[in-house]
């Protein structure tokens, strides 16, 4: 009876000791995971950010380079683009801003594709911005039901492409022919390989941000300026 007793509570004690233990390990891994983005920033390898075709704006010298991966019909994507390019903007040179391809929505390979059509005539940026603008238009809206009514995401396309001016019979040709289906899918493996799992997502200098804010990818843009 006696080593009974003693059985129980030796494992009492340890018991205890294992819930101590494991409360202030949990307690620190919170802790790790709340700091900063700018300190809890990974580092990512450099052959799976950039590809010698990625769209790029700004030095190819510049100190920063920041690197998004997006989706064209990422509702997030289009609400924080103009915050991208006012930040571009006001680092005055500082930043090379890098675009590549996420799609994870139902027509996201198609409006890649447009874009893509569109950057081949040297109109990448302005196809990008007008597809945010319209995407109420073409676009899914998360928790919304597609409007019956709504006219085909082609005839939609061909209006946009008209409104940049550009040659519709080679952007027709080079859609026709699936000419960009395997860089945005090379995109698509490189931003997974990377860990990315939603958009938009950003990699400053190959840390990746771990916080989604305007003031948070600041904060690490500057600190990677400091350095």
């Amino acid at each position: 009876m006696r080593k009974d007793v003693l059985v129980m509570g030796a494992i009492a004690i340890a018991v205890i000791l294992a819930a101590y233990f494991g409360a202030g390990y949990y307690r620190s891994s919170v802790q790790e995971v709340r700091k900063p983005a700018a300190n809890t920033a990974t580092t990512a390898p450099a052959g799976q950010l950039i590809r010698e075709d990625s769209p790029t704006m700004g030095p190819a010298d510049a100190k920063v380079t920041l690197v998004e991966f997006y989706d064209p019909e990422c509702e997030s994507c289009a609400a924080f683009g103009p915050v991208v390019k006012k930040i571009y903007a006001d680092y005055g040179g500082k930043v090379r801003l890098v675009m590549r391809y996420m799609p994870l929505h139902k027509n996201s390979m198609t409006a890649a594709t447009f874009i893509e059509a569109a950057g081949e005539q040297g109109k990448y940026w302005e196809a990008q911005e007008l597809l945010f603008k319209k995407q109420p238009e073409w676009g899914e809206k998360h928790g919304v039901p597609p409007d019956p009514k709504a006219p085909p995401i082609n005839e939609l396309f061909d209006k946009y492409a008209q409104e940049l001016s550009l040659d519709m019979e080679k952007a027709r040709v080079s859609i026709n022919a699936r000419k960009f289906e395997e860089k945005i899918k090379r995109d698509q493996k490189d931003g997974q390989g990377l860990g990315v799992r939603r958009t938009p997502s950003f990699f400053v200098n190959g840390r990746e941000l771990a916080r989604f804010s305007e003031a948070d990818l600041r904060a690490l843009i500057d600190e990677e300026l400091k350095k």
